[in-house]
């Protein structure tokens, strides 16, 4: 069945009010969800939403320097507010925009892009318009639009009181972007109120109960079964259940890549990051040797799952899903996750006897390397982690830093954002501004490399204007470090060197006051961190970490390319 339902009408009877128009309906639907700003780029055929925002009051539209950067902008606010909403044009700017949306749902991070699109009379005669193939196909894009969201809609005054709640809705359970597209000429139309007939799921009681008590027959015949907490427990807001699971059990914790800060990593059951060989031997014994795991919204990806090296005993594997519970080739259905996690609690109090005086080792606890040592992995990212404080928000690119910054001990309450799963380079400055702009009393970190910034620098440009007050740390490693560690079938390569820029200097062509610093040195960098933890109360900062050595890498990736290095022997 097609996920798209184009101007659907109700059956009952509708009544013209008058008092909403269209856009002011959208509107209230997305500040009843908590959204008080919209990400975008305004268009000539958005220009009647955004004429609309603007005059509202309790929302706001928050403008980005492209639309793909929007659309980022957007992910990020949504991985910490629940939803986000993104406005586009027609064609070029949803075109734009569409790596990001793929990105949302590849990662199951809900938004909502909203589309501007031509008159209804042009489309209903299929004029050749700008910004459209002149092909008079104006449904191409929607079209183009169905695999990369969960639901896509066409609306009208008549049908938008039954669309937008059910799109929302949709995005909502299903942690999926979801698409929304209307003429210009429609925005300020009053819409025709309908009753909605939206019918969420709800838990089936006695697939609930067989799937507990099956659960519960392989938990009581284990000795030694663990938790996996992977991108589930963020997106459904579900940390506490699984931390008091853990603790009733009295059984140990770890994420994976795309699950990373969705429980307390100060608590004293969580072991680390499950990578696989790649990862903490500690943390891979007690995961694949456990007689049991339960496993949080599992996604066995090559990142997350150490390039497939991971072993999992399916058999003994309970994969509690959104909607669904797996157990061994038990597949129950109609379940959902939160009252699995209920009923689990629900059981006696654990048998499982932890040793006493138990700690797990974390890669970067121990700082080493004396302050006029030249900075490389090793000696940076304990500094890195030392200086994380509680709700800080810990923005990695794609590349050497996510390889780094994800093995490191979060604090309580701190949040981290990063593309584990899609991977587009470039994502983490905008993604660092929505989070900004998310969350304006929290303090947020951007850890980014010299490649990937190219690709999306413009938005340091916005998060000046927006008077956001991120640490900006730029690693300058002389190019697609992270590109040269995965082909390990040819060495210095031509297309992985990019232009030398002055990073510093960047916020001075943007027009912002701040604060720079270029390091190369352990003190330096100690001193770095020192001053900007006073200035970015004030002011952006940047710190340039200058790496002698362009392959230098934190252990994960550098045991990421033996792996592949044995894999590629393997095959020739």
């Amino acid at each position: 069945m097609s996920n798209s339902i184009q101007s659907m009408k109700s059956n009952g009877e509708g009544s013209n009010t008058g008092d909403k128009t269209l856009g002011q309906y959208l509107l209230d639907c997305l500040k009843c969800e908590g959204i008080t700003e919209i990400f975008g780029v305004p268009g000539d055929y958005n220009f009647t939403l955004l004429d609309t925002l603007e005059r509202e009051k309790g929302i706001r539209f928050v403008n980005g320097r492209n639309e793909l950067n929007a659309g980022y902008a957007a992910d990020s606010y949504a991985r910490l507010k629940g939803v986000s909403a993104l406005i586009t044009t027609f064609g070029v700017g949803e075109m734009s925009a569409c790596n990001a949306i793929a990105g949302s749902y590849s990662e199951n991070v809900p938004v909502i892009h909203i589309v501007g699109s031509p008159k209804t009379q042009v489309q209903q005669a299929h004029k050749l318009m700008h910004h459209t193939l002149h092909d008079g196909n104006y449904d191409v894009f929607r079209s183009m639009y169905e695999s990369i969201t969960a639901y896509t809609a066409v609306l009208t005054p008549e049908n938008a009181a039954i669309e937008i709640p059910a799109a929302i809705r949709i995005a909502k359970e299903k942690k999926k972007p979801v698409y929304l597209v209307v003429a210009i000429d429609l925005v300020m139309k009053p819409v025709l109120q309908r009753e909605s007939q939206d019918m969420p799921l709800k838990t089936n009681a006695e697939v609930l109960k067989a799937a507990s008590e099956h659960a519960k027959q392989l938990l009581e015949a284990s000795q030694h079964p663990v938790i996996l907490s992977d991108w589930m427990v963020q997106r459904y807001g579900l940390s506490h259940e699984v931390e008091d699971l853990a603790q009733k059990l009295n059984i140990p914790m770890a994420s994976l890549q795309l699950g990373k800060s969705g429980v307390d990593e100060t608590h004293p059951l969580y072991m680390g990051m499950y990578g696989g060989a790649l990862g903490s031997s500690k943390v891979r014994d007690v995961v694949e040797q456990a007689d049991c795991v339960l496993a949080m919204g599992l996604i066995w990806s090559d990142s997350n799952s150490g390039h497939f090296s991971g072993r999992l005993d399916t058999t003994k594997t309970i994969i509690i899903e959104p909607n669904s519970v797996k157990i061994g080739e038990a597949v129950y259905l109609d379940i959902k996750a939160e009252d699995m996690l209920h009923e689990l609690l629900r059981a006696e109090q654990s048998k499982f006897a932890t040793k006493k005086g138990t700690t797990y080792d974390f890669p970067y606890d121990m700082e080493t390397g004396e302050p006029e040592d030249l900075l490389v992995a090793e000696s940076y990212y304990p500094r890195i982690q030392r200086m994380l404080r509680e709700q800080d928000i810990v923005v990695a690119e794609t590349g050497t830093f996510m390889n780094g910054i994800s093995q490191l001990r979060l604090p309580t309450g701190a949040n981290y954002i990063a593309q584990a799963g899609w991977e587009s380079i470039g994502y983490a400055t905008p993604a660092a501004f929505g989070a900004c702009i998310a969350a304006p009393s929290r303090r947020v970190l951007l850890f980014t490399g010299d490649g990937s910034l190219q690709l999306t620098v413009q938005e340091i440009s916005s998060m000046l204007a927006n008077q956001c007050r991120p640490i900006i740390f730029i690693l300058n490693n002389d190019g697609y470090t992270i590109e040269k560690y995965l082909n390990v079938k040819t060495d210095n390569q031509r297309y992985n060197e990019i232009p030398m820029w002055s990073y510093t200097k960047l916020t001075e062509a943007f027009g912002g006051q701040t604060f720079t610093v270029k390091v190369q040195t352990n003190g330096e960098l100690d001193q770095a961190i020192r001053d900007a933890e006073v200035q970015s109360q004030e002011r952006l900062c940047v710190i340039e970490m200058i790496a002698k050595d362009p392959m230098d890498a934190p252990d994960y990736l550098r045991r990421t390319r033996e792996f592949l290095e044995e894999q590629e022997k393997k095959q020739s």
